[in-house]
């Protein structure tokens, strides 16, 4: 088949994933593993099977179609034996509910640009485009580079959101076809941030200021989490290193903890790090704006849609 990239999931009529109406495309495969993570089907770099109670029927036609042995349905729901599981896809044909699925599907690069110029008309009339994001893209450079190169061709606005935790060689790569790079920064604290993500931050830092060098536009992306990155002393301490290194930067996003991608962990046979924890009020949230907003001017508290109100 040639070149292929692993996508997770393709979003249409995403309004937060940069100006105007976008499709973004979710790569699978990510080099951190941070505790509070809401897309964790991105994680893995291969394809995953999922179940979903709500759709099961119980018609066990799933079970016989199983040749590796991998699916049993208990009184508890189904249980899915991860070491046996070559998510070949036999169950999900078989299930007459579509209560199984695969997350992670190859695409070529034409394919991909055929699937996202379908939505053309909604980029044209409201300055929107494509966002490609995870996961991370970059892990998979050599396809970003080829649908970049694509969307270029085709006129359409490309935004790479990214976390910066990639070799500074891969993105020099692709920058030149890149619009809008959407930038996540969540801890400056180095072994905090380790102790969070798995992964250091001096690269991430480093690819920030190389970007910014660059000069192309950044939206920088916090994601506001309680126990981990939810504290005020952490958003200062972002705030001041984007205000004295990356003068590129056109918009700084808080986006609020939400527990919406906590399902996903349950369905991936994972444990999710923040069970039970509350999300932050309104009044929290406005405390870190403040901080943010006093060295970043830019900066923008958006996310949450299910904030308690203080």
């Amino acid at each position: 088949m040639g070149l292929t990239g692993l996508i997770s999931n393709i979003q249409r009529f995403s309004i937060e994933d940069g100006p105007g109406i976008r499709t973004t495309v979710f790569f699978k495969g990510c080099p951190l593993s941070c505790a509070w993570c809401h897309n964790p089907e991105g994680i893995f770099p291969h394809p995953e099977l999922v179940w979903y109670d709500v759709r099961c029927i119980g018609s066990r036609d799933c079970l016989g179609a199983c040749s590796e042995d991998a699916l049993e349905l208990v009184s508890q729901g189904m249980v899915i034996d991860r070491q046996r599981c070559t998510a070949c896809g036999d169950c999900v044909s078989a299930c007459p509910s579509s209560a199984l699925e695969i997350i992670g599907c190859e695409w070529t690069p034409e394919e991909l640009l055929a699937e996202l110029q379908k939505d053309s008309v909604f980029y044209d009339t409201s300055g929107g485009g494509v966002t490609l994001s995870g996961g991370e893209p970059m892990v998979q450079d050599d396809f970003v580079l080829a649908i970049a190169s694509l969307c270029r061709e085709a006129g359409i606005h490309l935004t790479l959101d990214t976390c910066g935790t990639v070799g500074w060689e891969r993105y020099e790569r692709v920058l030149p076809l890149v619009d809008l790079i959407l930038y996540d920064l969540k801890i400056f604290d180095p072994g905090c941030h380790q102790e969070s993500t798995g992964v250091a931050n001096d690269l991430i830092l480093e690819n920030a200021r190389r970007i910014a060098a660059a000069g192309i536009p950044m939206w920088i992306r916090t994601p506001v989490v309680p126990g981990y990155t939810a504290d005020k002393a952490n958003i200062a301490a972002l705030g001041d290193f984007i205000a004295a290194d990356l003068p590129n930067v056109e918009r700084w996003d808080l986006l609020a903890y939400t527990n919406l991608g906590q399902p996903k962990y349950h369905r991936l046979d994972r444990s999710y790090a923040l069970e039970g924890v509350p999300l932050l009020t309104r009044v929290e949230m406005e405390g870190f704006y403040d901080v943010a907003h006093q060295r970043v001017p830019a900066a923008v508290w958006s996310g949450a849609t299910r904030m308690e109100d203080a």
